[in-house]
């Protein structure tokens, strides 16, 4: 049996899977949690990723591995390899004037036309910007610039600084992916290469840049493992479950993502619909929602009832709840962006205000908005044929039994699995036989 490692260094923990490179089997896996924060040190993810390799069994039967990842996190380092200030993750949002002000001197359709994106405060050359102006000093003293999945991969590839690992700070050994470079915000998915001219506004000077290896190739550790380009995480789960053009992956967590696969790259210069790349030489535009689960959560709460007596009572309810409609902006929303809005009930009346109902307007809200997401993927051309639901809120059978009637499409349900990190091993497996 040829075993392969996969991980997911997520916001929240490092998840690791050991599994057979032949069918996909996971025959280990290990876990360890990341501190709380939008502002984290690496260290930490450092420290997590070794410690999930160890309860996974460790790498010593092991011959290739890739690495899945938080996208748009900022690793900024120094000559000497060494990490400046705590990362700024994906939901750090201090930097959304910088977002602001790089519009204003580009304008939204160029920055589209030339990266894919437009900014706004989770990608990394707004963070670079917000650094510039926040922290001069520390801006002058970037090296390079690294995503998390890529600062992880080069440090246990054996790289680091000096008196840290074995192969030393050779910055020009920092590698990433497509999908992960896709969502700094200064790389152009047109040709595949770096937009320097946007590092430097946002930066105030070049830097070295994390090399993009392409689907097939790959790079060694020091004990000469081959090591995979590895995914951000959105990639990572769409690789892990197989999706193909056609395909629209809905995931439903605390925030919502919508995702497909396309053959054709993305323009969107409204900013609704981020033109991501894939981590197969695909693309992979992707619509967010602020507003999912935590819908769901809410009313429950409000009726005083679990999530399973919650479905039971909206699969009680007709099709469009009576005329009882909710929209779930609790906390703004991005998707559309209106980030100072407010949930709203409407169509109450003496007969349709019932628990039933209400729970049913839950449901159908919640899917609604994440139904725009798919209505903004299809006015760009991307073709949706069938809808793969994931995350906690797919777990609900009301949730389930109402997607297909809201998105208008076939929706399969997945079963529950660590998909980025079972799609980073994915990788690993694929190129052990390049």
């Amino acid at each position: 049996m040829t075993l392969v490692m996969g991980v997911d260094s997520s916001t929240q923990s490092c998840k690791v899977v050991i599994v057979d490179a032949a069918n996909g089997s996971i025959v280990r896996h290990g876990r360890a949690s990341h501190p709380d924060g939008t502002s984290v040190d690496p260290e930490a993810w450092w420290t997590a990723l070794q410690a999930a390799i160890a309860e996974a069994g460790g790498l010593d039967d092991v011959p290739a591995w890739a690495i899945g990842g938080q996208q748009h996190g900022m690793v900024a380092l120094d000559a000497d390899g060494r990490v400046i200030r705590d990362a700024l993750q994906w939901n750090d949002t201090r930097s959304a004037g910088a977002a602001a002000d790089l519009i204003a001197e580009f304008g939204a359709d160029e920055l589209a036309r030339r990266t894919g994106l437009v900014p706004v405060a989770s990608f990394t050359i707004t963070k670079l910007r917000w650094l510039r102006d926040a922290e001069p000093d520390n801006a002058a003293r970037v090296a390079a610039v690294a995503l998390p999945h890529d600062w992880l991969t080069w440090r246990l590839r054996g790289f680091g600084p000096a008196d840290e690992s074995a192969r030393g700070p050779v910055l020009d050994e920092l590698t990433t992916d497509r999908s992960d470079a896709s969502g700094t915000g200064y790389w152009n998915p047109e040709d595949d290469s770096y937009d320097r001219e946007l590092l430097i506004v946002a930066l105030g000077h070049d830097a070295v840049l994390p090399r993009v290896l392409g689907p097939d190739e790959w790079v060694t550790d020091s004990d000469g493992r081959r090591v995979g380009g590895g995914a951000g995480d959105n990639a990572g789960a769409a690789l892990g479950l197989g999706a193909g053009p056609g395909d629209v992956v809905v995931s439903i967590g605390t925030s919502g993502t919508v995702f497909a696969v396309s053959e054709q790259r993305t323009i969107d210069p409204s900013g609704t619909v981020a033109g991501f790349a894939d981590c197969t030489g695909r693309f992979l535009p992707l619509v967010a929602t602020l507003n999912a689960a935590r819908v769901l959560d809410a009313i429950a709460r409000v009726l005083g009832v679990d999530h399973v007596e919650l479905s039971r009572l909206a699969l009680a309810a007709e099709p469009g709840a009576a005329g009882l409609a909710l929209v779930p902006y609790f906390e703004g929303e991005r998707t559309p962006n209106l980030p100072d809005a407010t949930a709203s009930l409407t169509g109450m009346t003496l007969a349709s205000t019932t628990r039933e109902n209400l729970a049913r307007a839950a449901v159908e809200g919640m899917l609604s908005g994440l139904a725009a997401g798919l209505d903004a993927l299809r006015g760009l051309g991307v073709p949706l044929e069938r809808a793969l639901l994931i995350g906690g809120g797919a777990q609900s059978e009301a949730v389930r039994q109402i997607a297909p009637l809201v998105l208008g499409l076939t929706v399969e349900v997945p079963e529950p699995a660590e998909y980025v990190a079972l799609g980073a091993a994915r990788q690993a497996a694929s190129i052990l036989a390049v």
